[in-house]
């Protein structure tokens, strides 16, 4: 597998020259298999404007499969030009909403008019609207296992992604302290999380704040990243991307936290906007090969 990392920050996109290197656009990852297009991409924030471009003209067809309903997951759909043309076909899968609602009618209340001109109904091409719920499905050929995760403002599931040679485990917004406060204080090592990470190739994690930070603001929904950190350790994941970066963390502040942290999980590395990550079958380089590499 190969994810194109489109866009890695949190909450809102982060401009300006302290953010270049990691980026600033939202939440956001392409997955491919070797010489394909991406027909799998989970989240639409911002980021999803990045991905018309790698797409060389063609439309996009494939499902968007969003981990929940948040602004900074869902702004990039109306501005996806590889999406919004005649010849696309795009399914939207969301978390299946505690209230019934049907998944057009959950993603129109945040892009309906007053607050947007045009509903998602009304893009270009064949789009198709519908829910995931708990448990394991079969996406554009890969194998998905979702399960829903503590994150404060609606359903939110995190997602085991396989190709049948290789794994990773995607929780972009994870509040595992609201299940308690576990064993380091930053919250529970869950049944749930356990069976989305145990074993993955690569965990790609809430990071969006740091174990000093979190009292003040574990009421916003997000994770520390030493709760990322010992949970790779005890998932015995191969790799760890640090995701969803405070939306004032610049790339200084990147750099040292991902030094710090190294220093008790190796192979460790903050997921950089434009990246692309290979995920090679395990008999081909070993259990675990994963490469971050410069933007595509």
């Amino acid at each position: 597998m190969r994810l194109l990392i489109c866009g890695a920050r949190g909450s809102t996109p982060a401009p300006g020259a302290d953010f270049v290197r990691y980026g600033g656009e939202t939440s956001c990852i392409a997955v491919a298999r070797d010489g394909e297009a991406p027909r799998l991409v989970l989240d639409a924030g911002t980021g999803l404007r990045r991905l018309s471009s790698l797409l060389d003209g063609a439309p996009f067809r494939g499902t968007l499969l969003l981990g929940h309903l948040h602004w900074d997951h869902t702004h990039g759909i109306p501005f996806f030009p590889a999406a919004d043309r005649p010849d696309s076909a795009v399914t939207v899968r969301v978390p299946a909403q505690e209230d019934g609602a049907d998944a057009l009618a959950a993603l129109s209340k945040c892009m309906s008019p007053p607050h947007f001109p045009i509903t998602p109904a009304q893009l270009r091409g064949d789009w198709r609207f519908d829910s995931v719920a708990e448990g394991s499905h079969d996406i554009e050929g890969y194998q998905v296992l979702a399960r829903e995760i503590p994150h404060k403002g609606g359903r939110t599931f995190g997602y085991r992604i396989s190709d049948g040679q290789c794994s990773f485990a995607y929780l972009s917004d994870h509040a595992p302290i609201d299940l308690g406060p576990g064993p380091e204080g930053l919250g529970e090592y869950h049944e749930a999380v356990m069976e989305l990470c145990a074993g993955v190739d690569l965990l790609i994690h809430d990071a969006q704040y740091t174990a000093l930070e979190l009292p003040a603001r574990a009421h916003f929904g997000h994770s520390a990243i030493e709760y990322a950190v010992g949970l790779a350790e005890r998932a015995a994941v191969a790799r760890l991307l640090l995701f969803h970066h405070d939306p004032s963390r610049t790339d200084a502040q990147l750099d040292a936290l991902v030094a710090q942290h190294r220093a008790r999980f190796a192979a460790l590395d903050a997921a950089c906007e434009g990246a692309v990550i290979d995920l090679p079958a395990r008999s081909a380089l070993g259990a675990g090969s994963a490469q971050q590499r410069g933007p595509a």
